[in-house]
């Protein structure tokens, strides 16, 4: 995994590839590939959420819990999956809801959401990467001491974000939250569509006038 990241959240992230977690994250991704193991993603796409959504630019945080591991679906965004692979039933429920919610949306024929990762929408997973076809295998390696130091940045560092935190696993991040400065969103999983119907039409329609409140530009959700 050779570590190179866009300019500002190298700024935010430069100390954390010091510390002894990050070397010892390195040296087991080796090893994983040095075992004949297939890692997803690809190493110069396991910081695509860092790269299309500079520090500075994140207006909404969509957190996920781990990559997908099956063949040609992650890319480096939660939820997202490569144009021509199948959109996953998360990603469906979600767009369905998006038609439901905001006047003139038409579902996607694909699940690539690099479009609101470059209109603002940090699509950040907990865990960075995943053993091919075994699911939660990269947990507990290190990559939650990263990504919860990037929650905890753009918490202090930042103000006025919105961060949708869908299922329980998400939710638990909220601790490291300022929800002074910012506004959580909590919703339950999008894979279980018959009980997130009502919460996620609160959750665009919230996040949609919240924008508005700020001053910001609100997100283009619709992907072409």
């Amino acid at each position: 995994m050779s570590i190179t990241l866009e300019k500002s959240w190298l700024n935010e992230l430069s100390a954390e590839f010091e510390k002894d977690y990050i070397k010892a994250l390195k040296t087991f991704l080796q090893q994983e590939k040095q075992k004949g193991f297939t890692v997803y993603p690809k190493g110069s796409e396991v910081f695509n959420a860092l790269d299309h959504t500079p520090f500075n630019k994140v207006k909404v945080v969509i957190l996920g819990q781990d990559p997908y591991h099956g063949q040609g679906q992650a890319h480096g965004l939660s939820f997202s999956v490569q144009k021509g692979i199948t959109v996953p039933p998360s990603l469906k429920n979600i767009y369905k809801e998006l038609a439901t919610d905001i006047e003139g949306f038409s579902i996607p024929t694909h699940g690539n959401l690099t479009k609101w990762a470059d209109e603002g929408v940090l699509l950040l997973n907990a865990t960075l990467t995943v053993r091919a076809h075994e699911a939660g295998s990269h947990q507990g390696k290190g990559w939650e001491i990263f990504t919860d130091k990037i929650i905890s940045q753009l918490s202090t560092q930042r103000e006025g974000l919105v961060f949708l935190l869908w299922g329980r696993y998400a939710q638990n991040k909220s601790a490291l939250i300022d929800q002074t400065k910012h506004t959580i969103l909590a919703a339950a999983h999008p894979l279980l569509s018959q009980l997130i119907m009502d919460f996620l039409k609160l959750t665009f329609f919230q996040g949609k006038r919240y924008f508005g409140k700020q001053g910001l530009s609100p997100i283009d959700w619709q992907i072409t």
